[in-house]
């Protein structure tokens, strides 16, 4: 499985310590020991350090943790890959050499640049991208920081997009960020003015520059790269796809690059199905939606991929044996003034409810 160098688990197992709150269990729970937190040179599963991040935002109850972790830390806590681009000569160099080591620092993350745009893209890679929240607020901001940092100027992504829902931009996340993030997208981006990338960087050092990339260039080879389970593949293809109705297995072959039959075939060697994956995760995305008492049922049918609320109620009873209005109040004991369960007939809008729209005042 792909592994992290860990540091940002460290950053919330430190945050649970000031605030008091017992924190083993979570370990434990996310599958990690303190003897690998108190071990800065021991790598963590990516997947698990998502799970404590999740874990930990939820104790310390706060929504935006990955956002304050990474608003907060000291960036060269990064270690090598924060260097590299800090003895960079221009943040178009920093951003192409982190795109090339990305890998060292989590390999569950995949860093694409393009410098005639200055687009940076992140992609999960052996992991499930729905799985997360708060590690890919960590690391949009990280970039945001260091470009910031690097060049001394308070720079304004043009663009910023996160796959993961929000109703909106937190109030504190917008100001310090200076703009706002499109939410529900179908890819996890920063896109800046073209002009940012020759800006030079103050700390510039091409003889630094030159012995850290050899530095990086022989970690780089040996490290191994594993191959990538199919099933977080096909997890991550359906995703994006749901809300349009465009989750078929057809299309997702298409998405990987194998035939229909192909897909089938290699998810049936690893005991799969692609339909048993395609339920499995609406069940997960459908308790997530409705934990958040603000999103309304209606919208978390439309989330998932159905026309009707009545479909997604009838469905989620299958799976669990009570509506999404009873299976809310386990959490909300608040009344649920959504018309959640019916009626039977309740269309939802193939563009998502009204207040998602971004044609909405």
């Amino acid at each position: 499985m792909p592994s992290a160098t860990g540091g940002i688990a460290r950053l919330v197992w430190a945050r649970l310590q000031d605030a008091g709150i017992e924190a083993d269990s979570l370990l434990s729970r996310a599958g990690l020991t303190l003897k690998q937190i108190e071990d800065r040179k021991a790598r963590l599963s990516a997947e698990s350090q998502i799970r404590f991040l999740e874990l930990g935002a939820e104790a310390l109850q706060d929504d935006s943790l990955g956002f304050h972790l990474a608003r907060d830390f000291d960036l060269r806590e990064i270690g090598l890959l924060y260097y590299v681009a800090a003895s960079s000569g221009t943040i178009a160099e920093a951003l192409a050499k982190a795109e090339r080591y990305c890998r060292l620092a989590n390999e569950g993350i995949s860093l694409r640049f393009a410098a005639k745009e200055m687009t940076i893209t992140l992609k999960y890679v052996g992991v499930e991208r729905r799985s997360d929240q708060h590690q890919i607020e960590f690391w949009l901001t990280s970039i945001i920081r260091m470009n910031r940092t690097l060049t001394n100027r308070r720079l304004i992504p043009s663009r910023l997009k996160m796959v993961h829902r929000r109703r909106t931009t937190p109030t504190e996340v917008r100001s310090f960020l200076g703009c706002e993030i499109e939410f529900g997208s179908d890819v996890d981006e920063i896109a800046f003015p073209v002009s940012v990338g020759p800006m030079p960087i103050e700390s510039a050092d091409h003889y630094l520059n030159d012995l850290l990339v050899t530095y990086c260039e022989q970690a780089l080879a040996h490290r191994k790269s594993g191959g990538v389970p199919l099933r977080s593949s096909v997890e991550n293809a359906i995703a994006p796809l749901l809300p349009h109705r465009e989750a078929r297995v057809e299309e997702i072959a298409r998405r990987l690059g194998m035939s229909h039959r192909t897909l089938v075939r290699r998810l049936a060697l690893e005991g799969l199905t692609f339909s048993g994956i395609l339920d499995e995760m609406k069940i997960d995305l459908a308790k997530s939606y409705l934990k958040n008492d603000q999103l309304p049922i209606s919208q978390t049918a439309w989330l998932l991929g159905y026309g009707e609320v009545s479909a997604f109620t009838h469905a989620f009873k299958r799976w669990t044996g009570m509506t999404p209005r009873q299976w809310r109040a386990l959490d909300t004991p608040e009344p649920d003034h959504d018309a959640g369960d019916g009626p039977a007939r309740e269309q939802v809008s193939s563009e998502g409810p009204i207040a998602n729209r971004r044609d909405h005042p």
